[in-house]
């Protein structure tokens, strides 16, 4: 494996507790709930933190305290669902597991950031990336044993590949699985932990039209690895990362700790489509999907339904499953045309389904974008077809 090609610059010692995208500590049995409304609160312009947050009760740093100051200047946003404003282009989101707070990557910059109702974002740290395409911080996710270890697994893309690395507190990322393909375009990349604890990590196709179906190529492909990068012994092919081939350009991959599911998210030159991961097999057929193309982005997973972002389509889907991982009646629509281009997303123990904005690359930007915003599912229904 190649080694080298990114560092990291630490700001500061925060100790954070964090929650991987699609893994949701002590989940609610319920799933998606109902919520009370959400409250307003100040929006203050981002800012680097002057010093660490100090140690919250569940051990790690706290939230950064709210300001009493009444809101004002360019990046503030009245619209109390909003969490963060002015951020760079988003990439992965993982809520906290108390769901009161999340980290956010920025893709281009390489930053990572703690945001919260009603505070300014606080800087986690910046790791080294290549994002002058659409490559860059592309996700985020937390070993399964982050009370223990505070790991962190990155997708990021590198003048050279792109590239999973691990990231511990005070220290440079480490390789975990490099040599995916870097091309002009198609560096979309996900991660997420499936319920046997290992790394599933979705690819793009690099800018090729024959590499997801090359077996020798990680482009394209959903793979499957350990925390050290190793390929798992019920992988399909011995030693091989490879779970499964067929990826064109993935949106998201996320996992439903209440039934064990993961889920793909996938756009392809016909349709964007929802599949599930068959363990050990690779992936299962569409279960959803949307000849419109739409745009499918990062998903969110709890309690048997899947909630799905989309760019372009500029809305929320949250779509409701049987045991079966079949669709049952219709999606709900949500934030149809309120935020613009949704891309990463996850959910709260709260039921509460945070995603960040890509408006300010490529679509229509407002004021106030990027940003990152809670979404609360309350039922309802709307377009899109059974596969």
């Amino acid at each position: 494996m190649h080694r080298g090609g990114i560092r990291t610059a630490v700001l500061g010692t925060v100790g954070l507790l964090l929650a991987a995208c699609a893994q949701f500590p002590q989940p609610s049995a319920a799933g998606f709930q109902d919520n009370p409304p959400l409250g307003a609160g100040p929006e203050p312009t981002p800012q680097l933190p002057g010093e660490p947050a100090p140690p919250g009760p569940s051990g790690g740093a706290a939230a950064p305290a709210a300001t009493s100051a009444a809101p004002s200047g360019p990046c503030v946003d009245p619209d109390p669902a909003v969490v963060a404003t002015c951020l760079g282009t988003t990439g992965g989101v993982a809520v906290l597991p108390d769901g009161a707070s999340a980290l956010v990557a920025e893709r281009r910059t390489g930053r990572l950031l703690q945001v919260a109702p009603g505070t300014a974002p606080v800087v986690v740290d910046t790791v080294a990336v290549e994002g002058s395409t659409d490559g860059g911080l592309l996700d985020v996710a937390l070993s399964p044993t982050w009370l223990e270890d505070r790991l962190l697994y990155l997708y990021v893309t590198t003048p050279t590949d792109n590239r999973v690395v691990r990231l511990s507190p005070g220290d440079s990322p480490k390789p975990v699985l490099t040599g995916i393909p870097r091309g002009p375009s198609g560096n979309a990349g996900s991660l997420a932990f499936d319920a046997t604890g290992d790394l599933l990590v979705a690819t793009g196709a690099a800018g090729s039209t024959t590499a997801s179906k090359d077996p020798a190529s990680l482009a394209g492909k959903l793979l499957r690895v350990d925390l050290t990068g190793a390929a798992p012994a019920d992988n399909p092919t011995p030693g091989s990362p490879v779970l499964a081939a067929g990826i064109d350009a993935p949106g998201g991959v996320c996992t439903d700790a209440t039934t064990g599911t993961s889920w793909v998210t996938d756009r392809t030159a016909t349709t964007d489509r929802l599949r599930t991961v068959v363990p050990g097999r690779g992936l299962g057929p569409e279960v959803w999907t949307w000849p419109d193309r739409p745009g499918v982005g990062g998903c969110a997973a709890l309690g048997g339904r899947v909630a799905v972002a989309l760019g372009t389509g500029s809305a929320l889907y949250v779509l409701t499953t049987s045991p079966e991982n079949a669709v049952i009646g219709d999606p709900e629509v949500l934030a149809k045309d309120s935020y613009g281009r949704l891309a990463g997303a996850d959910v709260g123990p709260d039921g509460l389904v945070w995603v960040g904005t890509t408006n300010a690359d490529g679509g229509t930007p407002v004021a106030t974008d990027d940003r990152a915003v809670r979404i609360q599912p309350s039922g309802g229904a709307g377009g899109g077809s059974p596969a």
